[in-house]
C-alpha cells in the first residue's frame, strides 16, 4: 500500500466545484478524516477554494487542478504527473462527474489506487440507481457508506473565521444574497424587489447587507438601501457575518449555502431553475421559499416566510 511520510496512507479527495456543492461536502469531508484518522489527506480542487479549504482541518494538502482542456496536452501532462506521483491508496471522488471519472485512468494500469465514485472501474462503485434524485449531501453519504464509512460528523463551519470588525457594521444584520451564476439569471429574486426588502427590514431594526462576488456589483447598486459588501468578503467573513445576522435571505447561489450551514436563520429562494430536493442548502434553520418564476414573488410574501419574531412585524 502506498504510504506518506512516516509510513502514512495516502487518500485523495476529488472535489473540484462549486462553492456551495463544496459547503455541501463538508461532512463527507468530515466522515474521510474520521475514517482515516492518521492518513496524509489531500484535496483536489479548482483554483477559487484552494486556499480557503488549506485552512480547513480535514486535509494535509491542497492540490490545484487547472482542468485543462483536453485537447492541452501539456496540461493533462501535467495533472496527469502530479495524480500519479502523489502515492494514493485510495480516491474518493466527490465531485463524480464526467470529468473528474476520467481521471481514474491517468493512473497506470496495475497501479490504480482504491476508487469511490461512478467511474467505469471503479473499486468501491456507488451502485445506487436513484443516486441522481438524491440531496447533494444524501447522495455523498450512500457514496461513502457503500465504501465502508459508517461516521459522518454534522457540518461544522467553526474553524472558518474572518475580520468583519473593519466594515463598522452596527445594530442587528440581515444579509441579503441577490446573485447567483450569470448565465442563469433566472435563479434570481428582482434586485428592486431586494431593495424593498432593504427597506422593510430596516423598518423592522435591522442593517440590511448586501452580499456577493465583485462581478455582482450591478446589483449592489440597485439595492441602495443595504449596506453593499459585494466583493469585500471572505469566506471566513461571510461565516462570521453569519454567526452575528438575525437573518439572511438570498437565491440558489453558494453564499447561502455557508450562511445556512453556519447556522443563521435563512430563507432561501428557488424557483423552477433549480430545485431545492437535490442542492438546498442544509443547515438547523434553513427554510425555502420557491416560486415558478421569482419575478412574481412578493415582497409580503417573503415577509411572512420570515423566522419569528420578524415575520410579520411592520
Amino acid at each position: 500500500m502506498p504510504e506518506g511520510r512516516g509510513g502514512r496512507e495516502r487518500i485523495l479527495v476529488i472535489k473540484l466545484s462549486a462553492f456551495g456543492n463544496i459547503i455541501l461536502s463538508l461532512t463527507p469531508f468530515a466522515a474521510i478524516r474520521a475514517h482515516h484518522p492518521e492518513a496524509e489527506i489531500s484535496v483536489l480542487t479548482t483554483p477559487p477554494y484552494a486556499e480557503w479549504l488549506r485552512s480547513a482541518p480535514y486535509f494535509d494538502h491542497v492540490l490545484v487542478d487547472t482542468r485543462p482542456a483536453w485537447w492541452d496536452l501539456r496540461g493533462v501532462l501535467r495533472l496527469r504527473r502530479m495524480l500519479r506521483q502523489g502515492g494514493f491508496s485510495r480516491v474518493y471522488d466527490l465531485q463524480t462527474s464526467g470529468r473528474s471519472s476520467r481521471y481514474l485512468a491517468m493512473f497506470p494500469r496495475g497501479k490504480r489506487p482504491e476508487w469511490s465514485g461512478i467511474a467505469p472501474g471503479a473499486s468501491h462503485p456507488d451502485r445506487d440507481p436513484d443516486r441522481d434524485a438524491l440531496h447533494d449531501v444524501d447522495r455523498q453519504v450512500g457514496q461513502l457508506r457503500q465504501a465502508g464509512l459508517t461516521v459522518f460528523p454534522p457540518a461544522d463551519l467553526s474553524w472558518c473565521r474572518g475580520e468583519i470588525g473593519r466594515f463598522g457594521l452596527t445594530g442587528p444584520l440581515a444579509l441579503l444574497v441577490p446573485g447567483s451564476s450569470s448565465h442563469r439569471p433566472q435563479k434570481r429574486w428582482p434586485a428592486e424587489l431586494y431593495d424593498a426588502l432593504a427597506v422593510a427590514l430596516r423598518a423592522r431594526g435591522l442593517t440590511p447587507v448586501v452580499l456577493g462576488t465583485a462581478g455582482e456589483r450591478d446589483l449592489a447598486r440597485q439595492i441602495p438601501h443595504g449596506v453593499d459588501l459585494m466583493g469585500q468578503t471572505t469566506p471566513g467573513d461571510l461565516a462570521d457575518l453569519a454567526r452575528a445576522a438575525r437573518v439572511a435571505v438570498g437565491n440558489d447561489t453558494g453564499p447561502m449555502h455557508l450562511i445556512g450551514t453556519a447556522g443563521c436563520p435563512s430563507l432561501v429562494l428557488f424557483s423552477d431553475e433549480s430545485d431545492p430536493a437535490l442542492c438546498a442548502p442544509r443547515g438547523p434553520s434553513v427554510a425555502v421559499l420557491r416560486r415558478p418564476d421569482l419575478a412574481g414573488l412578493e415582497v409580503e410574501t417573503v415577509l411572512a416566510a420570515l423566522p419569528p419574531p420578524l415575520a410579520g412585524k411592520g
